[in-house]
Parts: C-alpha cells; sequence; structure tokens
C-alpha cells in the first residue's frame, strides 16, 4: 500500500470537474484507491460518494492506493492534485 496527504488549494475545493477528472483516472488502474478526509472515507472509484466528501479548500485528504499498479496510480494522482487542485 502508498499512500500520501495533500491540502487542497483551489478556492472552491473539489468541485464536479476535478472530481470527475480524478474518478475517471482512478478507473484506470488496477488497484484500490481510497480517499479520507475529515473522519470519512470513501472509493475514488465511487464518484457520488467522493464528491459528498464535501472537500473544501484547506482541507487535508489521504490518498491510499493498493494493488497490482499502486505506485503509479499514486504518483499521477498526486501530480494532477498539485498541478490542478
Amino acid at each position: 500500500m502508498q499512500q500520501f496527504s495533500y491540502t487542497i488549494q483551489d478556492p472552491y475545493g473539489i468541485h464536479a470537474r476535478p472530481a470527475g477528472q480524478l474518478f475517471r483516472m482512478a478507473r484506470e488502474f488496477d488497484c484500490t484507491v481510497t480517499v479520507q478526509c475529515k473522519g470519512q472515507s470513501c472509493s475514488l472509484k465511487e464518484l457520488m460518494h467522493f464528491m459528498a466528501l464535501g472537500i473544501m479548500q484547506g482541507d487535508t485528504i489521504t490518498v491510499q492506493a493498493e494493488g497490482k499498479d499502486e505506485a503509479e496510480c499514486i504518483a499521477q494522482i498526486s501530480k494532477f492534485l498539485t498541478e490542478n487542485v
């Protein structure tokens, strides 16, 4: 299992567009991808559950990946968050 934490910088938090992009990205990988925020967690491959976390600017999320291509998954999601959110 690999994981990383990231504090959301975008003033709108994780809204529909970045949530959809992260969802599509996560579905490309053959591993389990989980997001934790504010004491709750969900699969990043379940878009509505992910959006229901209500992640706002200043919130810190932890992304965990476990499976065959977990390293590549974590690297791409980390890069996306750093560059876009």
